[in-house]
Parts: C-alpha cells; structure tokens; sequence
C-alpha cells in the first residue's frame, strides 16, 4: 500500500507536468484529492493515496492534499466536502445532486448547508456492467431495457442506512456489507441487476429530495449522462432538475477541490461542521511545498 501511494502519487505528478507544459501555464497550487482507499469515520480514519510529496516534488508546485483527515479527528463524517463550494457558487439551485460513485446531496436546511452521501451509484453499476465486458452502462441502456425485480428492489430500498439522518456517508465497505451480498445471494442475471439498482438509485434520491421538500435540483457527475436515470427522476413532476453545461457535469468535482484548496492556501476553514458533524468548522489539508 505504501509503495502503490509513491507510485499513484508520481503517476499524478508526471500527469499534471505534462499538461501543464501543454498549457504553458503554471498555478499557485495544485489540490489533489488523491483516490480513497479506506475511509472508516466510525473509526477515526480515512486514507486517500497519491503522495502529495511526490506530486510537488515532481511539478515544482505547492500541492495541497488529505482534505478529509482533519475533520474526521475532530469527529466528522470527513464526507462530503463539496456542499461548502456548493454554498459559494452554485446558490441559485435549491440543492445540488451528485451522482458518481456514490449519489450525494447538499442544500440548506434550517438556515445551514447540509450534506450527506444519499446511496451508491455507478460504482456499483459499474460493477455490474465489467461482469458483462463493458466499461459502464452507455445511457443506461441496459436498464431500460430490462426488467427490474421488486423483491429485490424493496429489499435494497430498506437498508437501514437510508433511514438514518444525516450527517452521514458512505464508502465502498458500504457496497461491500450492505448492497453485494443482497445482489449476488439471489443469483439474478446481469441485467435484472443493472436495472433493478438503477431504479434503486432513482426511488433513494427521490425519496430524499421529497423528505427535505426540494424543488429544484443541479445534476452533475457520471450519472447526469444516464439518460434513463434521469427519465426515473424526472417522472417525479413536482421537482425540478437541471443539466448543466458538459463542463460542469464533469469537471465540478474537480474545480469544487481547486476551490477547497484555495480556501486552505489561504488558512481559511474549507469543510463545514454542520455537513460532517465534527465539533467545528475546520482548515483541512496538508500543504507539501514546491520548492
């Protein structure tokens, strides 16, 4: 694992040169999140790999990393951190939707941002869809072309996680206790899979959106491009959902970290209690100096 956090982080360092040279551009700072590969609140720890030391001895450039270690030592969730980005400069939506790996949602709440991770999403129709040699389901198109199970809907649509309040997130030992031992114990096909937790996604943030009573939502992420997720969630008349620009469906996870960075280079609190449940606002990250 240490040696696959040297690697990763030279991987990214080389990556970033690169394109900087293709650009002609050199930044203040770069953010890297780095890839999470144990994240375990519950238990004070979380560990995202790609040496930031690596990434700015390699550019020259200061390199901001490990966004989520400090709040989890001050007893937050360390998950999400965007709803503060979120707050900042997309405002104009009620809540903004997130469908990557997992789904997540930020919006105020009694005069507060709040934020939690809603279900997993295409990490676990990705999952599904390698099993079957492709990469992910194109528009999801697979879905829509099969029938779900009820039974097994109704049983993914009660994991105890989804009644639980917020603050709250998820991380891929989720997938791993809770949602694959309900797909694979019943022996269903492929397909019947794909679809069926397809709708589950849908009926989860659904079900979120009209708890909080959210009428207009932003979506971004992978997930803004499976047109027949999106169909489910536009079946629901009495919310609102916008499609941003291809930009912005793609890269705000991304500018919402260079955002966070900023806040950090600038010894500004960058993560929100009232997301995590930590005891306090907090600058997270850890700055590896260029020079």
């Amino acid at each position: 694992l240490a040696r696959l956090h040297h690697e990763f982080g030279v991987f990214c360092g080389n990556a970033v040169k690169e394109f900087l040279s293709n650009k002609n551009y050199y930044p203040a700072f770069i953010a890297s999140h780095g890839q999470t590969i144990f994240h375990r609140p519950d238990l004070g720890f979380t560990t995202q790999i790609g040496s930031a030391a690596a990434i700015a001895a390699i550019t020259g450039v200061d390199t901001i990393s490990d966004f989520r270690s400090k709040d989890v030592a001050l007893g937050g969730s360390g998950a999400p951190l965007v709803p503060l980005v979120d707050e900042m400069l997309f405002h104009e939506y009620e809540a903004c939707l997130n469908i990557g790996g997992f789904a997540n949602i930020s919006f105020r709440h009694h005069e507060q941002r709040i934020a939690f991770d809603i279900c997993a999403a295409n990490i676990v129709l990705n999952l599904l869809c390698h099993k079957i040699g492709l990469a992910f389901d194109q528009d999801g198109n697979i879905a829509a072309c099969h029938s779900i199970n009820t039974a097994l809907l109704n049983q993914l649509n009660e994991i105890d996680f989804f009644k639980k309040e917020y603050p709250k997130s998820l991380g891929f030992e989720f997938v791993e206790q809770a949602i694959l031992p309900i797909l694979f114990e019943g022996k269903y096909d492929e397909q019947t899979l794909i679809a069926t937790f397809t709708k589950h996604i849908a009926d989860t943030v659904l079900s979120d959106l009209k708890r909080y009573n959210i009428s207009s939502v932003l979506i971004t992420g992978g997930g803004a491009y499976n047109s027949h997720l999106i169909r489910l969630l536009k079946q629901e008349k009495n919310i609102a959902f916008h499609l941003p620009s291809k930009d912005i469906i793609e890269f705000k996870e991304a500018i919402c970290f260079a955002f966070l960075g900023l806040l950090r280079y600038h010894q500004l609190p960058n993560t929100l209690a009232s997301v995590t449940g930590a005891k306090a606002n907090s600058v997270g990250a850890c700055i590896y100096s260029g020079l």
